[in-house]
């Protein structure tokens, strides 16, 4: 409580307890892949591929254009999952499996996230928290799939009196 009396509500994720196997969680807003992205991500990264930085080379391929680094794709992805599901109640991330990409991300597509929580249990370990398993799938502006991806998370359960 404030001062004032009005309630204080701290945006997090979730604590164990409130992830619910079967549900499905849309993060919006999506996010606009932009070339500087592309660039900028694969050069941190110190990925040399011409696919994504060489737009002549990239011209003459398949795809006919630059395409958008994958794992700037997979980590968009994930990260647009935290405020809704992680952000401040996780304790560490356990895996990440299961990825796949089955069409290909450009600038200028948007990215749209969702999840669906596939299993949880009580940690063996760890007293006060639990293992989730996330499925995630990212999509772009025309509804296709771009990315999928298995994510393991280890989180707190719920503070006593919550």
């Amino acid at each position: 409580m404030t001062d004032t009396g009005e309630r204080d509500i701290l945006q997090r994720g979730l604590y164990y307890e409130e992830f619910e196997v079967g549900a499905r969680y849309l993060h919006r807003p999506g996010r606009t892949a932009t070339e500087a992205d592309n660039v900028l991500f694969t050069t941190l990264t110190m990925n040399t591929q011409a696919l994504h930085l060489d737009a002549a080379f990239a011209g003459e391929q398949e795809f006919g254009q630059r395409l958008m680094n994958s794992m700037w794709t997979l980590s968009t992805m994930v990260g647009a999952s935290v405020a809704q599901l992680t952000q401040g109640t996780l304790v560490a991330q356990l895996a990440l499996g299961e990825i796949a990409f089955p069409h290909a991300l450009f600038a200028g597509d948007t990215l749209y996230t969702e999840s669906v929580i596939t299993d949880k249990r009580r940690s063996n370990s760890r007293q006060g928290q639990g293992v989730c398993t996330i499925a995630h799938t990212g999509r772009n502006q025309d509804g296709v799939v771009v990315a999928t991806a298995v994510r393991t998370v280890l989180v707190h359960c719920a503070p006593e009196g919550d």
